[in-house]
Order: structure tokens, then sequence, then C-alpha cells
């Protein structure tokens, strides 16, 4: 497979059954952010010795690491997630320099299913903002139109998806962080609810409302690596005590006919023409899946 063609999860496990490394894999990626995220700046801190040694001892494993989701999956971390010896600033001169001692549990959980954190993305400071300008290292540009905002506050890791610099990231969401700026590019991005997946490692915004969630490239992606993420935390007193289900379950199943309310007072006035065609598409399809 040509390294221009892994993009996704399944195109990594692909190449990795056709013969290809994990080191190889990750040092493609490596290479992107070195080509390509310079007009970006979606990431803060590359962590490529880190990560070249983590995808060396994945290496040095094979056949152990069986069929561990993520096996040799490059994934990008939000700067306000705890990860042990890198940087974690939330991108604010008062944290500067900062290396947390432990890691979030969503970093733990990553690592148990094979994944490499590549780095640490931008974001607004301490994650209070929409657009990612507000970031003591610079704002981060859309890779769709530099001229234009990638969102906020996780803009950083949407970005980076975006622009095939890692095929995985992890954001954060008080109020529309990983939702906002998965829209404006174009990729996806979940909330999930609140208590599915541990805030432990997370410095916090508000906490009776901030959860950690995947960007991706695909649903299905999104729905991995959630699934490598989520559950029950000790750590966590607000994580939920429930079995976690199995997300990609419902990808191949048919829409179960819901009724859908469309808020059409809402597009009256103010919205772009582009963006009404775009949910009026939406509403359509749909429609053709049988809801109503």
């Amino acid at each position: 497979m040509r390294a221009s063609a892994i993009q996704t999860i399944a195109d990594i496990r692909t190449a990795m059954s056709e013969g290809l490394t994990a080191v190889a894999i990750c040092t493609q990626f490596l290479e992107r952010i070195a080509a390509h995220d310079g007009p970006i700046h979606a990431f803060t801190h590359v962590a490529e010795q880190q990560a070249l040694e983590r995808a060396e001892s994945i290496d040095r494993r094979g056949p152990q690491n069986g069929d561990l989701p993520l096996t040799g999956v490059p994934v990008a971390v939000k700067d306000n997630i705890c990860t042990r010896g890198l940087p974690t600033t939330a991108s604010s001169r008062i944290l500067e320099g900062f290396m947390a001692p432990y890691d979030a549990t969503v970093i733990e959980r990553l690592n148990l299913a094979g994944a490499v954190v590549i780095g640490k993305t931008n974001c607004d400071e301490f994650a209070m903002g929409s657009t990612t300008e507000h970031s003591v290292s610079g704002p981060t540009k859309n890779p769709w139109n530099v001229e234009r905002v990638p969102g906020g506050s996780s803009g950083g890791s949407a970005a980076a998806v975006a622009a095939r610099l890692s095929p995985l990231a992890l954001g954060s969401d008080t109020g529309g962080s990983i939702r906002q700026p998965a829209a404006f590019c174009g990729i996806v991005g979940l909330k999930p609810t609140y208590g599915r997946v541990s805030r432990y490692g997370l410095l916090a915004f508000a906490s009776s409302l901030d959860q950690i969630g995947p960007f991706a490239l695909t649903v299905s992606d999104a729905a991995t690596l959630l699934q490598a993420i989520a559950g029950q935390d000790p750590c966590d007193a607000t994580s939920a005590d429930e079995a976690v289900p199995a997300f990609d379950a419902g990808l191949t199943e048919p829409l179960p006919k819901p009724t859908i309310g469309v808020p059409w007072k809402m597009l009256e006035d103010g919205v772009d023409t582009g963006v009404r065609t775009a949910f009026e598409a939406a509403i359509d399809v749909l429609r053709d899946q049988g809801a109503t």
C-alpha cells in the first residue's frame, strides 16, 4: 500500500498485514507533519522520539500484540490531556514547560489498545474558546483554507486529522469543543455522554460538563477509538459504572425509522446558503432511510 493511501485504521491494518511495520507507519505520519504542519500549526509538540520508541516496541512484540484494536495507529492528543513525558500546557504560558508526572486514563487505555501517541495538539488557552486562535504558541489554521479558523477549542486535533497528519485524535468538549471543529474541518467528532469516558488527567474547564472524545475521518474509526477509551474508572467518581457497548455494532444495522424534529425557525435568517443546502440534503438522506 502506498504511504499516501494510509489514512484510516483499516488502511493501517491492511498495510501491517502486508508487512509494513509500526515504525514505518509512524515515520510516514511524522514526515507528513514535518512537511505540512507549518502553515496549519495543528501540533504544539511532536513526540518523534517517544512515538518511534513506542512503535519499535510494538514491532518487537509482533504476534503478542494479538488483536489489539489500535495496533500501530498514531493518535494526536489535545494539549490539555496529561501525557507522561510530554508537555501538557493547555496552550497557556502559565503551564509552559510543565511535564505531567502521569498519564491520563484515556492515554493508559490508548497504550493498552496498541496506539502510538504522536504528539500534542493546539487548543484555545485552557480550552476556553471556539477558534483555536487564543494559544500561547499561536493560532491553528483550517487545513482546507488557512484564511479560516478550524473551530475550537480542540482545533488542533481536528486540523491534524483533516490534514491527514494523524488518523485519529483526542479532544475535549465542554460546550462544543469537539463538535464544532469537527464540523469546521469536515471530519467526524463526538462528545460522548457524560460519564462514558474518564476525565482523570484532563485539565478541567467545567468538570460537570467536560468530556474527552474522538476525532476521526470515518464514523467507524471514531467508534473504534471511543471503544478503546470508554469505561468506568475508579480515578473518576463521575464515570459511569456501566458496560461499554460495541459502538460499531450499529454501523451495519438499518436505521430504526425514527421521528426527527427539525428546527426550521433557526434556518430562516442568517444561515449561509451552503450550510442550509447541506442541512436539507442530510434531511433527504434520513428520509430515504425511512425517518419521518
